[in-house]
């Protein structure tokens, strides 16, 4: 499918439209001096809830904030002392993987999200680009050689523990630009027929979209694209998603996901709802994007 006229029309008129939304205000007016946001790990809804970096961070970033915004500047320097050692998030320790480990790898990600320059990030991502592709040497997954991988790479004894299971947000997230071809296509194919599907964003099969268009699980069905779309194999292996969009543009040659995606995570972009019409451009906005990264040409 190829990205419409309009497509492009549409992005350039809603352009740093939510920069300076109450919804941006709200979250930019409670980071702190040092560029985080109390915790850092949670990438749940917050509602009343003091939020977190990692929420802070996604909301920001639906909401069209780059690396070229103070308050991402900010939170990256911040995340890079936290990886390189000059400081640490206070989050209490984990004891499910090696904290270590873990938090190199969330710290890692986001910053890959704003900026591919940050040397030490890039390190965790080359590391973990190298257990991948061990993973998938044969054009399929073997588990036996992921954790060999895992251990030798990062330099841990198998303990008989629970390794991080690279089909969620932070290795996908983290590996976007950096695995060869054939690799990267066994990855994706992997994902997509995933039955838990991507943890921490869609926890049903990739590979058949959700029935009910006007919900928060095709909400969390097109952040799982999204986040996919960003691998350059995927853009063929994900047209059935173009096809289920087109399927459900309505009437107006646009979208409505209904007001149940009101979960001050990916929606609302613009400041109030009470007009369908605002929530009709919220959604439509947000599918114009998704397809101008899975266009063919």
């Amino acid at each position: 499918m190829k990205t419409e006229n309009n497509d492009i029309d549409f992005t350039r008129e809603v352009l740093n439209l939510h920069k300076d939304s109450k919804w941006a205000n709200q979250i930019i007016s409670l980071q702190e001096e040092d560029g985080k946001w109390g915790w850092f790990h949670s990438l749940s809804q917050f509602y009343d809830s003091q939020i977190t970096t990692e929420q802070a961070l996604r909301r920001l970033m639906y909401l069209g904030y780059t690396i070229e915004d103070e308050c991402i500047r900010k939170a990256v320097s911040y995340m890079n002392d936290c990886l390189t050692g000059k400081n640490e998030i206070p989050d209490r320790r984990e004891k499910l993987h090696d904290w270590n480990v873990f938090t190199s790898l969330i710290l890692s990600a986001w910053i890959r999200v704003f900026t591919k320059d940050n040397p030490a990030a890039n390190k965790v991502a080359g590391q973990w680009a190298e257990i991948i592709s061990a993973a998938f040497t044969d054009g399929k997954y073997e588990h036996d050689k992921y954790v060999n991988a895992y251990c030798e790479v990062l330099g841990l004894k198998p303990k008989g523990g629970r390794l991080i299971d690279f089909t969620n947000f932070y290795p996908i997230t983290l590996l976007a630009d950096c695995l060869d071809e054939n690799t990267e296509k066994a990855f994706i194919e992997h994902i997509l027929n995933r039955e838990k599907g991507i943890y921490y964003i869609y926890d049903r099969k990739i590979i058949i979209p959700p029935q009910e268009f006007e919900s928060k699980t095709a909400s969390h069905y097109l952040a799982a694209a999204e986040l996919l779309a960003k691998y350059k194999t995927s853009k063929v292996k994900l047209q059935f998603v173009l096809d289920w969009l087109e399927a459900n543009k309505n009437q107006n040659g646009k979208w409505d996901m209904g007001s149940a995606v009101n979960d001050k995570v990916y929606f609302p972009l613009s400041d109030d709802w009470r007009k369908r019409e605002t929530r009709e451009a919220d959604c439509t906005e947000r599918i114009i994007n998704l397809r101008r990264a899975l266009a063919l040409s």
